[in-house]
């Protein structure tokens, strides 16, 4: 379990986020949500301490993070940032192995492989897993950062935006593989996400920000409600069940 207390955070006096507290329950998706510059990527970078807080505490399994090891802390959480750039040329074999790092300082064991392999099929990445970073498209490129943190073989996951430059067919098969990963594996996953209705399908927990505030939280069936979509987007999001999930028709 993760435990977010009244996490603060400012850049040059502009206020980010604000007395922010949330509880991310183990062995769930859970989706941040929200309008842009809402503090949904400043909340799970402090709760991955890339950045940090102004105020506030934040606990993972009952330690607080400013108080763990850093080499400790990579074995039990892992983060896909928005913006990924390596300076070096890389093949994405090569690029998922880094995820083993925490582990092996840079000597991969056969275990490593084991997990580097299974990344790698989890992703559908096998069949160009020797291509070069710069030979690939956007959404190849995100598969392959996706497929490093799953190498990484972390309790918790958290994802910044995963779906940025996928299609379709990418995303939706990026948002049944976290699935498979909480239901198969156990992981604990946190994803900062725009599309409503891929949280509303994939989530079991949804927390919405608004001006550096948490507005409201809670189950799909209570969050994607038109009134609570209103106070969040400020505009009227109609509803439609379809197959017993909720959809947002928000293009009309």
């Amino acid at each position: 379990m993760v435990e977010v207390r009244n996490v603060s955070k400012q850049y040059g006096g502009k206020v980010v986020l604000e007395e922010t507290s949330v509880t991310i329950q183990k062995g769930k998706i859970t989706s941040f949500i929200g309008p842009n510059g809402a503090g949904k990527s400043t909340l799970l970078s402090i709760m991955s301490r890339l950045i940090k807080k102004d105020s506030g505490e934040i606990y993972i399994d009952g330690q607080e993070i400013g108080a763990c090891d850093s080499k400790e802390l990579a074995k039990k959480m892992s983060i896909l940032k928005q913006a990924n750039q390596i300076n070096i040329r890389l093949t994405i074999k090569d690029l998922v192995s880094f995820g083993r790092f925490p582990y092996s300082q840079g000597r991969l064991t056969e275990e490593d492989w084991v997990h580097i392999n299974q990344a790698l099929s989890y992703m559908k990445l096998e069949d160009i897993q020797d291509k070069y970073l710069d030979q690939l498209s956007g959404g190849q490129c995100q598969r392959a950062f996706i497929a490093m943190v799953i190498a990484q073989d972390t309790d918790y996951i958290f994802l910044d935006e995963p779906l940025n430059n996928l299609d379709m067919k990418h995303s939706v098969e990026i948002m049944k593989l976290l699935k498979r990963l909480v239901e198969e594996l156990g992981k604990t996953i946190v994803i900062v996400i725009h599309d409503i209705n891929f949280a509303s399908v994939y989530s079991d927990h949804i927390v919405a920000l608004k001006n550096g505030r948490i507005v409201k939280e809670g189950p799909p069936e209570e969050m994607i409600e038109t009134s609570v979509l209103e106070e969040i987007y400020d505009m009227t999001i109609p509803i439609q069940t379809i197959d017993n999930q909720r959809i947002g028709v928000y293009f009309s």
